[in-house]
């Protein structure tokens, strides 16, 4: 991809994370095609070592403890839009393991752990009244990063956007500004003092696209 096109594709503020991230990329293969194996010494020592996650993706408890409907809740319980019918429902039911989680991610040795917080766990009504259940979940899971040694890094919007706001036109609404506003205000007050590390939307350009 010339630079053209990568301005094109990612805009003018992702562009030097976008080079930076292939001239990384390209060092560490030619590390790796010349040494015949891969070390963690190739990636430099400000390589931050983690894994990843999404809530929709491992939470579950899709309708427990005051939390709304997202935009996943609603897609994957029409049966005509998952062929084999799967859905977020309980997935890897973190939203009751967490624990069992991130103890996985420490015996792998892991250091970091990006992990999502759901918009409507936290706003269920999408304005106004915080669901303090919802938000109690995020502070025990943080909680327990820093107990054990990992980490936390924080993204806040990972694709499940709250239905009554795609109901009104989501981010093809003016007002989302003011609703995400409002999100990102309520978990950064909640979580500002524990976090250091937040990621604001996760890959902009596939879920707007």
């Amino acid at each position: 991809m010339n630079r053209r096109d990568a301005v094109k594709l990612f805009g003018a503020g992702g562009l030097g994370l976008y080079i930076a991230s292939q001239i990384s990329a390209a060092r560490a293969i030619n590390s790796l095609l010349a040494s015949g194996e891969l070390t963690k010494e190739m990636f430099g020592k400000d390589f931050v070592w983690g894994t990843a996650t999404a809530a929709y993706q491992i939470e579950g408890g899709y309708n427990e403890d005051g939390k709304g409907e997202s935009i996943w809740d609603r897609f994957t319980a029409n049966p005509r839009h998952v062929k084999t019918h799967e859905n977020g429902n309980i997935a890897c039911d973190s939203y009751h393991l967490y624990k069992t989680d991130l103890n996985l991610l420490k015996e792998m040795n892991f250091g970091a752990y990006r992990f999502s917080t759901a918009w409507s766990r936290i706003l269920p009504q999408v304005t106004g009244k915080i669901n303090q259940k919802g938000l109690d979940y995020y502070h025990n899971l943080v909680d327990y990063c820093h107990e054990i040694g990992i980490e936390p890094w924080l993204t806040l919007y990972h694709w499940d956007l709250p239905q009554a706001l795609q109901d009104k036109g989501g981010w093809v609404n003016r007002d989302i500004v003011n609703w995400f506003s409002e999100y990102t205000d309520v978990v950064t007050r909640a979580l500002g003092g524990k976090v250091k590390n937040w990621m604001v939307l996760n890959e902009p350009v596939s879920f707007v696209g």
